[in-house]
């Protein structure tokens, strides 16, 4: 056991004591360890929170969100100084023999390179978070890369300390990773292709917290909640979560409904299939039947009417007009009642146009709210909506009779050869 200049010093307090020479090594490491423990409740009770209290008062909303984050880094900071104290005090202190002082030199050196790992990690985590409260950043979210650059401080620490426990330069550990090159690339191939999945994520800004995402071969329909270097996390409407792995936003599609959510409005696009054999033409006298029952001057202007006209044309221009002059749809965007090809289960009639709401709940209810409008129209109009009959013909008895409007249906109506 080799003597330390601290032991030297306090010998002379155990002169006639026996075991003198023990008991001044002993004291000599307690005052060594002692001093470790004050260092170390010094800055972390003391000092580093002074440091973070005065921060704070710069900025209490941004600063005060990150106090855990903080309180990490302080006892991080913490326990590097001590580090640093005992291998700067350790020839001078600790009286033991070569193979313990060289065993807890490289445990000392070995905790030193962690802590600087756990540093570093400590501030990249405050310095992403301090991004994330800027505006822009739910439009350019950058977590992939922290995740990143937390992985490669990681594997530098491993390396180092694998070449101090070994006592090789880490040039000679690098060296070898030629011979496992494929082995790496294997265990690694998900956190490279996330890792280039999130550059471009980033660059051209495919997706961001709060969208709302669809990938159909994973079953995610939701809101993008977490988005990691290797998985991004989806809560779907029935409050499920779907992990989806990053690479494959790039590598396979998805429908991002951000644009419609920035837009002037929500698409609604709904057909309604009229049954082919009560269209037909109509005259002034039908047409007068039908004004009875609803103004058409206020929806359709009718000096633009072909003559003759249908009573399927004067539906449509009428659904038009009610769409154009409904509060809740915007008329800056496209708005169009059309025929689309007839089928064998009638001709579908398609209402085009957008919701000013673009919230879930009211832009249903106002696809219902228009339906029903115009599905009640459809008798005045002398049209009938295509319905395939089954099951019971009649309603029962007990259900209650509703009065619909009798408009008289011209003679040259169309009429169906069953009824």
């Amino acid at each position: 056991m080799t003597n330390t200049h601290l032991q030297e010093l306090i010998a002379p307090w155990f002169e006639k004591v026996p075991d003198a020479n023990f008991l001044s090594s002993i004291t000599a490491t307690a005052i060594g360890v002692c001093s470790l423990l004050i260092l170390y409740l010094f800055t972390r009770r003391l000092m580093l929170p002074g440091i973070q209290k005065v921060v704070t008062k710069l900025s209490p909303e941004r600063i005060g969100a990150l106090s855990p984050m903080l309180t990490k880094l302080n006892k991080r900071i913490a326990g590097l100084l001590c580090c640093v104290l005992f291998l700067a005090t350790f020839d001078s202190v600790y009286p033991v023999n070569e193979l313990a002082a060289e065993i807890l030199k490289t445990v000392g050196q070995a905790l030193l390179i962690i802590y600087v790992g756990f540093i570093i990690s400590s501030i990249v985590s405050i310095a992403g978070a301090i991004y994330n409260q800027l505006e822009f950043a739910r439009e350019v979210p950058i977590q992939g890369l922290i995740q990143v650059v937390k992985l490669i401080t990681f594997i530098v620490c491993g390396i180092l300390i694998v070449s101090i426990v070994l006592e090789k330069s880490p040039t000679y550990i690098l060296s070898g990773f030629g011979a496992i090159a494929a082995v790496t690339l294997l265990v690694f191939k998900d956190t490279i292709l996330g890792f280039v999945a999130s550059i471009q994520i980033a660059a051209n800004r495919l997706v961001t917290y709060g969208d709302w995402i669809q990938v159909e071969n994973y079953g995610a329909d939701g809101e993008v909640i977490d988005l990691g270097l290797n998985t991004v996390k989806v809560r779907n409407w029935d409050n499920t979560i779907t992990t989806i792995p990053t690479y494959m936003l790039v590598a396979g599609s998805f429908k991002n409904w951000r644009g419609m959510q920035e837009s002037g409005g929500r698409r609604i696009k709904r057909s309604l299939n009229i049954d082919m054999n009560s269209i037909c033409l109509v005259g002034d006298e039908f047409r007068k039947q039908i004004n009875a029952a609803i103004p058409l001057h206020e929806y359709i202007r009718i000096t633009t009417l072909p003559d003759p006209v249908s009573n399927l044309g004067l539906f449509r221009r009428y659904a038009e007009g009610y769409l154009k002059q409904h509060s809740k749809i915007n008329t800056s965007l496209t708005l169009m009642v059309r025929e689309l090809q007839p089928l064998n289960h009638g001709l579908p009639i398609e209402f085009y146009c957008f919701s000013e709401d673009k919230r879930w709940i009211s832009y249903e209810h106002l696809q219902a709210e228009i339906m029903d409008h115009l599905l009640a129209v459809l008798p005045i109009f002398g049209l009938r909506a295509y319905q395939s009959v089954s099951g019971q013909l009649s309603p029962p008895t007990n259900t209650p009779q509703i009065d619909k409007p009798s408009i008289k249906v011209p003679n040259n109506a169309g009429q169906d050869p069953q009824q």
